[in-house]
Order: C-alpha cells, then structure tokens, then sequence
C-alpha cells in the first residue's frame, strides 16, 4: 500500500461523503443557491456545515472550467476539477445537468448518477474509482445527439503529514 492509500484510508470517507450531498444540493445543483461574481471575473458558491466548508468556483461561458474545493478545520482536505462546454445556444443541458447533480448517488457524490434520464435529454456519468481518487466524463444527449461534455478529476489534497 502507497503512502497516499494510507492517507485515503485515515480520512473518514463517509463523513466527507455526508458533507458533500448536503453541500452539492443545497449548491448550484438547486439552481437556488446564491451565486457570487468574484473580482477575477469567475463565479462561487459556498456552503459550510461543522468544521466543513464547501468553496465551487468556475470560469464560464463556454467552455467553462472549475474546482470545488472542501476545506476541514480552515485546511484544504479535497478537490475536484471540471472542464466542459454545453454546445447549445440556450444553454439547454443545464436544467437537465442540476436536476442530474442533485441525484449524485451516496456512495460517488462527485458529480451525478451512472444515468439520469429528463423528457427528451439523457444524462451519462462514467468514472473510475471513488471518492478518495477518481477520474471521469459526463454527457448530455438530447434524441441521441451530445449536447454537453465535461471531464473532471479529483481527491484528497494536502494530506502529508509534517
């Protein structure tokens, strides 16, 4: 076992994945959530629980890119990484996109499920690993063509001990 797998195996994983679903539904997955225009042009939202904080920040039109960051006890614990474009004028993969994200399933609550179907839009989640180190790709197809791509990545970060 790698010095990295020891590390994965100390943090409490389900806790980390408890925050994350409150986090990530009472995020920008509710389309309800008070979004933040920060002075570098990106755009934020937080959310905090107990010693958790939540921080999703991105750079968006399109393509867009981002990071979600969750920090315990004021230290940054783990990160995921997100870059993709909604090939739509209207951007009309995003209402399928949050109403997916907010069925994140329990035990992979970095983004939405395997499949998430919506009227004539099909959602499609692919990744590998869980949530301690993971890669993956999500579509949105509407009748049969893609209209949304994004790859993202991500873990636990500044875990060395000193």
């Amino acid at each position: 076992m790698s010095n990295m797998d020891k590390e994965i195996d100390i943090m409490n994983k389900e806790e980390l994945k408890s925050f994350l679903i409150k986090a990530k539904r009472e995020g920008y997955a509710s389309g309800e959530t008070t979004t933040t225009k920060e002075a570098d042009g990106s755009y934020s939202t937080r959310y905090e629980s107990g010693d958790f904080k939540f921080h999703d920040n991105w750079f968006g039109g399109e393509p867009f890119g981002g990071r979600e960051i969750v920090f315990y006890k004021g230290k940054p614990y783990w990160m995921m990484v997100y870059y993709g474009v909604d090939l739509t004028e209207a951007n009309l993969a995003i209402p399928t996109l949050r109403k997916a994200l907010s069925q994140m399933p329990d035990d992979f609550p970095a983004r939405g499920p395997k499949i998430f179907e919506d009227g004539e839009f099909k959602y499609e989640n692919d990744w590998q690993g869980d949530i301690g180190k993971f890669i993956g790709e999500e579509t949105i197809s509407k009748g049969g063509k893609q209209i949304y791509k994004t790859n993202y990545s991500g873990g636990p970060v500044d875990q060395r001990k000193e």
